[in-house]
């Protein structure tokens, strides 16, 4: 007789959580210790393998946002941009954790990595390629509201739903700004801030690739109102 226990779900696993999550396939992504060149290759896979599911996430709800802010379901774009950047919360979470890897145990293991690069991470191009594309649907939506972005800052309880729209946007930027900065930090800790990376980039040229901004208008419209408000009517 059959009981709750019993897996009904298609697999061959013992569990249906095991079946549905796909456990065995997962956990057999890393490395084994006896395929490892160190044994902290477990925890450099698994940093980066858990961002990368991260990023697909936040991709997938940035993705979906778009449409939903071209249908003008403004409510329900904010929500699923919220779950993004919570998403990219946890890949600098994870980022952090290569503060574990000591300098010289990177290097017994550096030979493992090939030509491989953070740039060549699937996540990493994707925020790449959406952000812009973010940026053109709520400069679609401005334009069906007839506003620009210094009336939506003075008046944002007026347009209370563009306007957290335009926050998260910033809140997009700003993660993915913080995240690039913190990697670098990190690959400067672990290998050193005037060295060749693993493309043959030197390390400090990485540094002049931080401050990229997806929504300049939204970081500029900052500058515009603080202006405003240190201007006098008389003058």
């Amino acid at each position: 007789m059959s009981t709750l226990n019993d897996p009904i779900l298609p697999g061959t696993a013992a569990t249906d959580y095991e079946r549905y999550l796909r456990t065995d396939d997962l956990l057999s992504l890393q490395k084994s210790p006896s395929e490892m060149a160190h044994r902290d290759e477990l925890l450099f896979q698994t940093i980066h393998q858990a961002s990368e599911l991260w990023l697909k996430l936040a991709a997938f709800e940035v993705e979906t946002a778009i449409t939903l802010l071209d249908r003008n379901e403004v409510w329900a774009a904010v929500r699923l941009l919220r779950r993004a950047n919570g998403s990219v919360d946890l890949v600098h979470q994870s980022t952090m954790m290569l503060e574990h890897l000591a300098p010289w145990d990177y290097h017994a293991m550096r030979p493992q990595l090939g030509h491989g690069s953070g740039f060549d991470s699937p996540g990493f191009r994707r925020t790449h390629d959406l952000s812009p594309k973010l940026g053109d649907a709520f400069v679609r939506l401005l334009g069906r509201r007839g506003i620009d972005l210094r009336e939506l800052y003075r008046h944002s309880q007026a347009h209370e739903d563009v306007f957290q729209v335009a926050e998260r946007l910033m809140d997009w930027d700003e993660r993915l700004a913080l995240w690039r900065t913190v990697h670098l930090k990190l690959v400067e800790r672990i290998v050193g801030g005037h060295v060749i990376g693993t493309q043959g980039t030197p390390v400090e040229v990485l540094g002049r690739r931080l401050d990229v901004r997806y929504f300049p208008d939204l970081w500029d419209v900052r500058n515009a109102l603080t202006e405003a408000a240190h201007t006098t009517p008389e003058q």
